[in-house]
């Protein structure tokens, strides 16, 4: 499927001209969006909790007014939900809801609260979404050095019937377009195939296929060491270039001995039984039961199962031993 591409030429900050561009939240989204706003000459205000620590690094940061969530909510005409997905129904019906001006924007960098409708926007507004494909520090580096990340738009609601136009604006204003920006269908579209490329192969199935390789090497009696280095520690080496050029790239530049093993033995690894677990990823997400499960989570459980599971991979031999493999490459002064 054939799928357009915007650049700059495609976008006009212009569209936010006299608007106010209200950034609730200011961690590592929040804060990155904000200042490339702000350095693109856009009326900012950062919605934060008075006098929290988020309030003085705004502050610090400057250029920017900063409020409380609810004033910003009142004053912004783009108003940006850069909050946690667990929090976000929380701040939107306590500081959002009866706020929001008729014909304001409505924005998001990921789906979820929509998707799920977590969030119900009123008819009068504009819903829309410009997600970098990246963290905020990265986001923030490449614009500090003239370039930027990709991103993605989507229209959920066009009130105003300049909805794309402010999403690719946005965009534009954070050097999104540079790099590239494409539009997907609808909320959905990005939401479900954001949740599971995280389950099944970023977070989740990465994390796992390091962590099971290197316990067979050392229940092999190889030294931890070198079971890092080559289960986890190289991934990067073999990543960096996949995103380069492609897997042919990846394939051309590893010796012979690596491609053929590589390409005979990934369905080992990989099976039909893995597969089947793919499938059934994306349809718990598909069905809301992804959805049901991590809100009770935190409704029910305020994330205690979530930390404990964090708690206990950072026990593992294999983050132990990387503990020890990242000190080698810290830079002494």
């Amino acid at each position: 499927m054939d799928m357009k591409i915007y650049h700059d030429e495609d976008a006009d900050l212009g569209v936010l001209k006299g608007k106010k561009i209200a950034v609730l939240g200011y961690g590592a989204q929040g804060r990155a969006q904000a200042l490339c706003f702000r350095d693109s000459g856009l009326d900012v205000i950062v919605g934060v909790r008075e006098n929290g620590a988020s309030w003085n690094k705004a502050k610090e940061d400057g250029g920017m007014k900063v409020t409380t969530m609810d004033k910003a909510a009142a004053e912004g005409d783009v108003v940006m939900m850069l909050l946690p997905d667990e929090i976000q129904p929380e701040i939107y019906d306590k500081y959002v809801k009866d706020n929001l001006k008729s014909g304001a924007a409505l924005e998001f960098a990921h789906g979820f609260s929509i998707t799920y409708k977590l969030i119900v926007p009123p008819k009068d507004v504009d819903v829309i979404m410009m997600a970098p494909k990246s963290p905020g520090d990265a986001e923030r580096q490449q614009f500090v050095e003239g370039f930027g990340v990709p991103a993605l738009i989507a229209v959920h609601q066009d009130y105003s019937g300049k909805a794309k136009d402010i999403a690719l604006a946005l965009a534009k204003g954070m050097g999104c377009t540079r790099a590239g920006t494409f539009a997907v269908d609808n909320f959905d579209q990005e939401t479900k195939s954001d949740l599971f490329g995280e389950q099944s192969i970023e977070c989740g199935g990465l994390s796992k296929l390091i962590e099971e390789g290197f316990n067979t090497l050392v229940k092999q009696g190889f030294p931890p060491i070198v079971a890092y280095f080559e289960c986890c520690h190289e991934c990067k080496l073999i990543i960096d270039l996949v995103v380069k050029g492609g897997m042919p790239y990846m394939w051309n530049v590893c010796s012979n001995t690596a491609k053929y093993g590589g390409l005979t033995r990934r369905d080992l690894i990989i099976t039909d039984e893995s597969v089947k677990g793919m499938q059934k990823v994306y349809d718990m997400i598909e069905s809301g039961e992804f959805k049901k499960e991590w809100r009770a989570e935190y409704e029910q459980n305020h994330l205690a199962k979530l930390h404990a599971l964090m708690d206990a991979d950072s026990k593992t031999l294999l983050e132990t031993t990387g503990k020890e493999v990242r000190a080698l490459f810290e830079r002494k002064n």
